[in-house]
């Protein structure tokens, strides 16, 4: 990293207005001092100071955080990852990837609760790491979504030819868009709103699956093929790693793929009603919820399907209802399945929007991105997000072998990169709090465990994007990611010789009539 992007003083027009030149030279305790005293007036800045509004309620950040994480993956693709690592292989995997992003959570609760910012992520690394890595960290962040968009958008049109297999898949991904753009350029309640019903869908079909499934386990329920209660004999029959321990490895990657979503609370809390108890209330029911529904789903297929036939063809939810005898599963399934792409394409164009809105507030893009209309909506960040979404939508059907395939290996890593960022920032951001003479009593909510807690956080997390290149497969997308993070540096720094090279004012974001 450069030493101009490590820099973290104050610039020279605040130094002078802070150090007259009549006064003695500053001890390094006073230089500290005036840092948190200026970091603390930009955070009042960005909180209080926003056109955006405080629409969410904490029952919206719960949901919004589940609907974040519970996508298809876990409806569809979870008999795939059952079979690569075995049942208590993928068990362990996704209880070390829980154990991860809980890590991860509590560090961004501090962050989040003391400075309550729309975008947090780059807002956060800009202040405790560095401008260049601000600008790096929003790119990354906004990339994770858009190409997420591209997919759930195709998604929707080909799950709706199951009912209408006449109609072409363009029609039903058109109304998919246009109802995911009107419910967040309605208002951010709106928003909130639709993504709690969406999440709320998915968590009652998962709580269906385990409780229906717990019956056929204990023989409650007749499950076709059993005789007797099945119990959980399939969990372990063909020994504990059936494969070796090394997919287990491979399995802990794409479980922190599949969790990248719950640091969706740092971007809501901008827009949060009293974020000091919603969003620590939220970081502290993820973790559970997590091991609940992934890992008591997980449970429940490998105890009443054999392992290697787990998915085969067909969602895993769908075999157990089948087998239980749960009439039209498939289109139950369908049905679930399809809110939960509504439900991932509403956060996503969600938290797209904001870090586009986040990057135009800050200036590092033309401000004019940041301005909202009466009803607190940054419509502009709202269309770039979106186009940015159409864009890769295009992508996943022109240039499917070449430009997509790039786009979701940047954004597979992409996620684990702003991880390391938000755990690497609160170690920074305490660091410099005690050092300006407050005290850690002083936080509103603090990181349990500091700072073994935070620094678990970050060397778990790097350690899941470097371990990348030993996965064969995915060795591909850590090259990719690497490259990319350079390009991104560039263009910062690019950026900043052409501002200075061609200086022009800059107002302050407006709002719209």
């Amino acid at each position: 990293m450069s030493q101009s992007d490590t820099n973290t003083t104050l610039s020279p027009s605040d130094q002078s207005s802070a150090q007259p030149s009549a006064q003695p030279e500053p001890t390094a305790r006073q230089e500290s001092a005036a840092q948190q005293e200026h970091a603390d007036r930009s955070h009042t800045k960005h909180a209080l100071h926003t056109n955006l509004r405080r629409g969410m309620e904490s029952r919206h950040l719960q949901m919004i955080s589940l609907g974040g994480v519970i996508g298809t993956g876990l409806f569809l693709s979870s008999g795939y990852t059952i079979q690569q690592a075995g049942p208590i292989g993928t068990i362990l995997a996704y209880a070390i990837g829980a154990v991860i992003v809980y890590l991860v959570m509590l560090t961004l609760g501090e962050l989040s609760v003391a400075m309550p910012v729309t975008g947090s992520f780059h807002v956060y690394a800009e202040q405790f790491i560095g401008p260049g890595t601000g600008f790096v960290i929003a790119i990354q962040y906004w990339l994770t979504w858009t190409v997420a968009l591209g997919s759930e958008f195709t998604a929707a049109g080909l799950l709706m030819q199951r009912w209408f297999p006449h109609t072409p898949t363009w029609i039903w991904s058109a109304a998919c868009i246009v109802l995911i753009f009107t419910l967040n350029a309605l208002s951010v309640r709106f928003f909130a709103e639709a993504e709690f019903w969406f999440a709320s869908i998915k968590v009652f079909a998962i709580c269906a699956f385990i409780g229906i499934g717990l019956l056929a386990i204990f023989g409650i329920l007749p499950m076709a093929g059993y005789d007797h209660a099945p119990l959980f004999g399939n969990l372990t029959k063909d020994g504990i790693f059936p494969n070796g321990f090394m997919p287990v490895f491979a399995t802990i990657l794409t479980v922190n793929f599949a969790f990248s979503g719950t640091e969706l609370i740092g971007v809501t809390a901008g827009e949060t009603r009293d974020p000091e108890t919603a969003v620590p209330k939220a970081i502290h029911t993820t973790l559970w919820r997590l091991v609940l529904f992934f890992i008591g789903s997980i449970v429940v297929m490998c105890a009443l399907i054999p392992w290697r036939q787990a998915g085969v063809g067909e969602s895993p939810f769908v075999l157990v209802f089948n087998s239980i005898g749960i009439p039209y599963a498939a289109d139950i399934m369908n049905f679930v399945v399809l809110t939960a792409v509504l439900s991932a394409s509403n956060s996503g164009l969600y938290a797209s929007t904001r870090m586009v809105w986040s990057m135009g507030n800050e200036g590092m893009i033309p401000r004019w991105f940041a301005k909202t209309n009466r009803r607190g909506v940054p419509m502009l960040a709202l269309c770039a997000a979106m186009a940015g979404g159409l864009l890769a939508l295009l992508s996943s059907v022109i240039a499917a072998s070449t430009v997509y395939l790039v786009l979701v290996a940047l954004s597979g890593l992409s996620a684990v990169v702003v991880w390391i960022a938000i755990a690497y920032c609160q170690i920074v951001f305490r660091r410099r709090w005690l050092a300006s003479g407050h005290s850690a009593d002083e936080l509103k909510y603090r990181t349990p465990g500091y700072p073994y807690t935070s620094w678990a956080a970050f060397i778990l997390c790097t350690a899941s994007f470097l371990l990348v290149f030993f996965d064969k497969e995915q060795r591909f997308a850590l090259g990719a990611e690497l490259v990319f993070i350079v390009v991104c540096y560039a263009a910062y720094f690019g950026q900043r010789w052409w501002r200075k090279a061609h200086p022009s004012e800059e107002s302050e974001p407006l709002q719209l009539p």
